[in-house]
């Protein structure tokens, strides 16, 4: 039946939903910008003094930190492009562009497990010195601060905004700290006769590198597959079921980038007036949007009950 017609609340959306997500795009521009300027620095130093001592460990974690950099570039296109606003070819927006981007950090991610497992595996078998230890210890440590201080600023921003683009990118940033530090206790290991440490350490950033790789990659691919938590739709049928006027819901979301959208539909007895259908669907939209804080859009369609 469509005589009821269909409600659809939220649709433009409020002016203050909007200057949030403005507030929020400036934020994650800002986080991207510290982290590169970081990790830069961070990747650098660490290149000189592994260049200097030759520890495969050391070039490996400063690889990884320098490529985060062109990482950082991928995470900061796709936020720009997902600023693009909806169209006739586009009619739902562009902010899948951020979970592409994601992709780009899952891939740089696997990129530098593959390096760090061939320059390791290299140097276990062929033996190669290390000098400049007490540097190299000093240019690790370097790294693990700078990944921690980025890892945690860009996490805070990325769940507040809820861009799983930038939560991503922190996890690689805390990974990069536990690279670092694998580097580092490698490091000691020669300082104090294992020769073998740098290496085994190189295998060890591999694993760790692999793993977060696979969580990364996950959760983007969820995203893109329009997976949500469970709680999420009970939470919602729950809470537009409760509505006054509301005789049975069926409910649907899907994450589009950094945005939660919640599909209900309502049904209601044929005596409701479009007027009355209408005042119902802002109540769900209320309701829906107290039980899930995370939903940022929020449609409700009329549907007969018999």
């Amino acid at each position: 039946m469509h005589g009821l017609g269909e409600c659809q609340s939220g649709d433009p959306r409020p002016a203050a939903q909007v200057a949030r997500e403005v507030v929020d795009r400036r934020d994650a521009h800002r986080a991207i910008a510290v982290s590169a300027a970081g990790l830069g620095v961070a990747g650098l130093i660490e290149l000189a003094i592994a260049a200097l001592g030759g520890s495969v460990g050391l070039l490996s974690d400063a690889l990884h930190n320098l490529a985060d950099v062109s990482t950082s570039l991928v995470v900061f296109l796709g936020l720009r492009v997902s600023r693009r606003p909806a169209s006739a070819s586009h009619p739902f927006g562009w902010e899948r562009a951020e979970d592409v981007a994601g992709l780009g950090v899952a891939l740089a991610i696997w990129v530098s497990a593959a390096f760090a497992a061939y320059l390791s595996v290299h140097k276990l078998f062929i033996h190669g010195t290390t000098t400049d230890v007490g540097w190299g210890i000093v240019a690790a440590a370097v790294g693990v601060l700078g990944n921690q201080v980025v890892a945690r600023y860009k996490l805070r921003v990325g769940r507040r905004i809820q861009s799983a683009t930038l939560v991503a990118d922190a996890q690689h940033s805390w990974l990069d700290a536990l690279s670092s530090a694998g580097a580092m206790i490698g490091l000691i290991g020669v300082a104090v006769g294992w020769s073998w440490a740098d290496a085994v350490a190189g295998l060890l950033v591999t694993g760790f590198i692999c793993h977060v790789g696979y969580e990364v990659t996950s959760e983007l691919v969820r995203h893109l597959m329009d997976a949500v938590e469970p709680r999420v739709i009970e939470a919602a049928a729950a809470a537009a079921a409760g509505v006054d006027g509301v005789e049975h819901v069926h409910v649907r979301a899907r994450w589009m980038g950094r945005t939660l959208l919640v599909e209900v539909d309502g049904y209601v007895t044929r005596a409701t007036t479009v007027a009355a259908a209408e005042v119902t669907g802002r109540a769900v939209e209320a309701a829906v949007r107290d039980a899930v804080p995370e939903a940022r859009a929020v449609r409700f369609s009329v549907r007969p009950f018999d």
